[in-house]
């Protein structure tokens, strides 16, 4: 099950769509379910490690099963401490006949040739070679390890009081916009509605009324809203479809305004085990561009005195402090608000969070007050 997972993700799945999905048509046990998830997730991010360990010892071009089967045996070798012999032999059993002898070969000196001299810290900490060097170039050598190191490990499962799973740092994001019972908020980018309902919860649970338009350009996702708000009877909170840089809001209408902006998402990467090697470096100007475009439209419906929340799940300079810089040339009436405390630290006049700092997300967030009137 785990060889068919990261296939489909080869070719072009989301491994956190993908994984699920297969779980769901299985009768596997707990355990194993476990495993299964383990085997795809890690063998996804440790992907080039995996591959320089074994093709020291191939010759000849691979086809896409066998590679990944010599993944998972790699994979499980180096980083799960499974003892050779039943790694070797359950990879074997799952490997297509035509290559089950090499496989075989190849894993056993994989086996014998442990623990590796790594040729380089991207192929060890098994990531392209750009994010290593942007992440030590911007957060400095020492955090931008242990951030790469953290996000190797599987993710802790956080839940809240209403039983929705959401990471910790997600809930201090959704907590730094602080919403005041009968505020009406506008959530821009809010699918899957973890943030929205978490908001929608604090506002219901100080005791007042108050709304959250929880809106996403894409319909298949704002589904997830719905379900979440239905699941959470989260009745304060209203999904629907919508681009946010033509948000279908009156000018000047909302109290709060949270964008958590699209990103490179390089603060997920130990949830999105895939994501490493979808997203470019060539990526990251576009995504500012559409950055600058989302906030200005959701600095134009705040009401005199509201707020606007500005939060991306990465850590690139260029979509934090650029952003914040450009906000400041943009819009130099916007007053910015106290950064959030510990774990949090200051960033320009935001704040990030580092995903070693409490084993959390990687998280940056800016808060600014348009002028009363």
């Amino acid at each position: 099950m785990a060889l068919r997972a990261l296939l489909e993700i080869e070719e072009g799945a989301y491994a956190n769509l993908a994984v699920p999905r297969l779980l769901d048509d299985c009768d596997l046990d707990q355990r194993d379910r476990a495993f299964v998830t383990e085997l795809s997730y890690g063998t996804t991010r440790m992907r080039r490690a995996c591959d320089w360990l074994v093709d020291r010892f191939i010759n000849r071009p691979l086809d896409a099963e066998t590679r990944n089967v010599l993944r998972l045996g790699a994979y499980q070798l180096a980083f799960l401490g499974v003892p050779p012999h039943a790694a070797v032999a359950a990879t074997v059993d799952a490997a297509p006949v035509r290559s089950a002898g090499l496989v075989n070969a190849v894993l056993r000196k994989v086996a014998g040739s442990l623990p590796p001299r790594w040729p380089n810290p991207p192929t060890e900490l098994s990531y392209p070679d750009w994010i290593v060097e942007r992440m030590a170039r911007e957060l400095g050598a020492d955090d931008a390890l242990a951030a790469l190191k953290t996000m190797n490990e599987a993710p802790p499962v956080t839940e809240r009081p209403d039983g929705y799973i959401q990471d910790e740092g997600s809930q201090l994001v959704a907590a730094a916009v602080d919403v005041r019972p009968g505020d009406v908020v506008a959530d821009l980018c809010a699918a899957p509605g973890g943030k929205a309902t978490a908001m929608a919860a604090a506002m219901a649970a100080a005791g007042g009324s108050g709304m959250v338009a929880a809106s996403d350009v894409n319909p298949t996702r704002v589904g997830l809203i719905e379900s979440n708000v239905r699941r959470l009877r989260a009745s304060n909170v209203v999904p629907l479809v919508a681009d946010g840089r033509m948000p279908p809001y009156r000018p000047h209408a909302f109290d709060r305004v949270l964008l958590d902006a699209p990103c490179s998402g390089l603060g997920v990467l130990r949830r999105r085990p895939d994501a490493r090697w979808r997203i470019q470096a060539a990526d990251v100007p576009r995504l500012v561009d559409l950055q600058k475009a989302l906030v200005d439209n959701a600095v134009a419906l705040l009401k005199p005195g509201g707020v606007v929340v500005y939060s991306v799940c990465t850590m690139t300079l260029a979509e934090s402090v650029g952003i914040d810089k450009w906000l400041a040339e943009a819009h130099p009436d916007l007053v910015a608000l106290p950064p959030p405390g510990p774990p949090w630290t200051p960033l320009g006049r935001g704040a990030r969070l580092l995903p070693q700092t409490a084993g959390t997300d990687g998280m940056y967030v800016l808060r600014l007050r348009t002028p009363p009137r």
